[in-house]
């Protein structure tokens, strides 16, 4: 069975991503639900962080905190991992505490592996638009918990690709 591709829309465009069900099949369920359960329809990035990653899946339009379902066990280590235009999964401190957010890795994160962060996909088609997310103007570059764009970055749908 071919890994599932999802194809988001956003206001900067769209572009596709292959989830490595083949590696990390509990992540991929997980996020794979979370596309047909329709939670990333109508979100932001709330985090662009140029040179870092882009970080999503977690807050609507309005900047409200969208409900999510039980954190999922942490798979990273098993062969993904956060590189250039790679997905992966965000979390608290917390090692298994990744529930619907996500981030895009705009750089080879190495750092960010070794059982850390788990990598689940990677943008196949698009990535020109992963590079103009990055570059949208935030309120307070480089500051982690506060690089959010001035002007929203949505995605408008995510989709299972058939």
């Amino acid at each position: 069975m071919a890994n599932p591709v999802v194809v988001f829309e956003t206001s900067q465009g769209t572009f596709e991503a292959e989830l490595y069900q083949d590696k990390v099949p509990v992540t991929v369920e997980n996020f794979v639900q979370y596309v047909k359960d329709g939670h990333y329809d109508g979100t932001i990035f709330h985090r662009v962080i140029d040179g870092f990653m882009i970080q999503g899946g977690g807050f609507d339009l309005s900047g409200k905190q969208k409900a999510t379902r039980s954190p999922i066990k942490n798979e990273s280590g098993k062969g993904p991992k956060n590189c250039k235009y790679g997905l992966a999964m965000a979390r608290t401190s917390d090692l298994n505490s990744a529930t619907a957010q996500f981030y895009i890795n705009v750089v080879d994160n190495d750092f960010l592996d070794q059982g850390q962060y788990c990598a689940f996909g990677k943008v196949t088609q698009g990535q020109d638009v992963i590079d103009k997310i990055k570059k949208v103007p935030v309120k307070k570059p480089g500051r982690l918990s506060e690089a959010q764009p001035v002007e929203p970055v949505s995605i408008t749908s995510a989709k299972v690709k058939a």
